[in-house]
Formats: structure tokens, sequence, C-alpha cells
């Protein structure tokens, strides 16, 4: 089994798709490991605040089946392809990590944004305090204490999660 690690991002009807997200990737890959949820500022354009959050779980699909059925959920939650990197999202989900395994294909891992983006990097330090990133070396811990935190607003907000949800 894998342990793979998950961003998950809205600001489209928020609480909305961040719960059903979370709902039908219980449904795929079991119970769940949550960080809080957090509320950031949209980065690289001008738009609503969005809320993030990263969950953990077991797997033992392989990397590419697990990026489909994350695009699969992105759908069913009213994603459409093709949109501009930076623009609102109705539920953005992204494989951070896979184990320690680094690759480009069949996506970049680990995730780069894990290390330049606090709306990543908060929540994973949250999920996985002790664990190392395989490349920087440093535990997650360690890398929020050392991010620039004034650099990028984020603010943890309370959330109401799904019933149907095993938390």
């Amino acid at each position: 089994m894998a342990t793979i690690y998950i961003s998950l991002g809205t600001n489209i009807e928020p609480h909305k798709h961040l719960g059903a997200g979370l709902v039908e990737l219980q449904q795929y890959f079991g119970k769940l490991a949550l960080s809080r949820v957090f509320e950031s500022e949209p980065v690289g354009f001008n738009g609503t605040n969005f809320l993030n959050m990263v969950a953990a779980a077991q797997t033992e699909l392989p990397i590419a089946e697990v990026v489909a059925i994350f695009k699969q959920i992105e759908q069913d939650n009213g994603r459409i392809r093709g949109e501009k990197k930076f623009s609102p999202r109705s539920l953005d989900i992204d494989l951070l990590l896979y184990d320690d395994v680094i690759c480009e294909l069949p996506v970049s891992l680990p995730r780069g944004e894990i290390l330049y983006n606090a709306f990543v990097l908060w929540p994973m330090a949250e999920v996985a305090p002790g664990l190392t990133h395989p490349i920087a070396g440093k535990t997650y811990a360690q890398l929020w204490h050392e991010y620039d935190k004034p650099s990028q607003q984020l603010w943890p907000v309370e959330f109401t999660f799904p019933e149907q949800l095993t938390l």
C-alpha cells in the first residue's frame, strides 16, 4: 500500500465542492487523514478566496489511476478542462506525494507547489509533520517553520464536514 497526500482547493461554492470531493475521495480510498481547512487569498489572479486542505490516504492503485480518479472527481464537481491556470475553481485536486516517489510522468512528484504555496505546505505540515520531503530532505514541520509566512495570507476556518464522511 502506498500513502498518498492530496491537496484540495476551491473558490466556487467552496463548502459544497470541498465536502463532495472529500466524500468521493473516501469512496475510492477509504479512511482519510485530514488537515484543517484553510482560507487563502488567490495566488496569481484577483478573485474570491479559496478553501484549501490536504488529505492522506492509502492505495494500491498506480499513480496514473489515482490521478485519473482525481480528474473524474473534479469533473463530477463542475471542473471544466482547459481553464486558465490561474482562475476560479469549483474543485482542484492534486496528487502531492505518492510514498516518496520522485518522477515527472505521469505527473511531477513530489508536486513542486508543496514548497512554494502556503495553502499546501501548512496543511501538509499538519497531516504529516514528521514526514521528510523526498527532495528537500527536511520534514514538513521544518519546511513550514522556515516558510516566509507573510508572503501568502491564509488562516484556518471552521468547516462542517459532510455527515457521510468518516472522521
